[in-house]
């Protein structure tokens, strides 16, 4: 698998907010808030939030290893806490291990606490979005080499946020994937079930005749609001979704 710096991070973020990255263990979040919330404070206890988003699950995953190797649904201990609850029911609600939720889960952990002292929040962690605003926003798409990549953005309405977008590539990026897409975007109001939902979907995906299926198994599932499937040169697209093309 490919991998390629997140340089996508530049072109799609927000003038209005001031955004800043930080990077605790694997966890490689790009926020943005409102520019009168920003501070130096307001960083410092960010990361102690994502260390203590972190703690709960790290301590987990040594009392059960299986948790992180899960490939498939998996059955966590009556006791785990609320962050690894939430990444079991979103694999098994897509039918995936769920690692695969776990950028979604710790970006809307994070993003809900930021929200509590900024109107507009983004957090992105690896291409995957918690989103919280008070005006109307963009999210371009980044497809790898595709001819659509960068070339079409969703439109997120205040009133349909907090919402999750989440993006999975069997091309672009580190996540594991089993498929070929060049980008499947998975809009939820849980950002878990929106991460675990796009690896699900990216690993159904290996040639352009897939795109149906694809969205079909999408909408299925509880808690998806919308869908975008990009292989190649063909786009797809079901449910609450507004694409708008971005000029060149």
């Amino acid at each position: 698998m490919e991998y390629k710096e997140r340089t996508y991070r530049q072109d799609h973020r927000q003038d209005d907010l001031i955004h800043f990255q930080i990077v605790v263990g694997e966890t490689d979040l790009d926020i943005g808030v409102r520019k009168e919330r920003f501070s130096t404070e307001l960083v410092t206890w960010v990361e102690e939030t994502i260390r203590a988003c972190r703690r709960p699950l790290e301590d987990y995953i040594q009392k059960d290893p299986g948790f992180l190797s899960a490939l498939t649904p998996y059955t966590v201990l009556p006791d785990a806490p609320l962050l690894v609850q939430t990444m079991a029911e979103a694999g098994r609600l897509a039918g995936v291990g769920p690692m695969a939720a776990v950028a979604g889960a710790v970006s809307e952990w994070v993003g809900k606490l930021i929200a509590k002292r900024s109107r507009d929040v983004i957090v992105e962690n690896g291409g995957d979005i918690f989103l919280r605003t008070s005006r109307i926003r963009r999210v371009g798409i980044f497809a790898g080499d595709s001819p659509l990549s960068n070339r079409v953005a969703i439109e997120i309405r205040p009133d349909e946020t907090p919402l999750g977008i989440c993006t999975s590539s069997g091309k672009v990026g580190h996540s594991l994937s089993f498929g070929q897409a060049d980008a499947v975007v998975i809009l939820s109001c849980s950002v878990a079930l929106a991460d675990a939902v796009a690896t699900a979907c990216g690993n159904l995906v290996q040639t352009t005749d897939d795109l149906e299926r694809t969205l079909e198994f999408a909408s299925g599932i509880k808690g998806v609001k919308g869908a975008v499937v990009i292989k190649d040169d063909r786009l797809a697209v079901w449910g609450s979704v507004k694409l708008l093309p971005i000029k060149a």
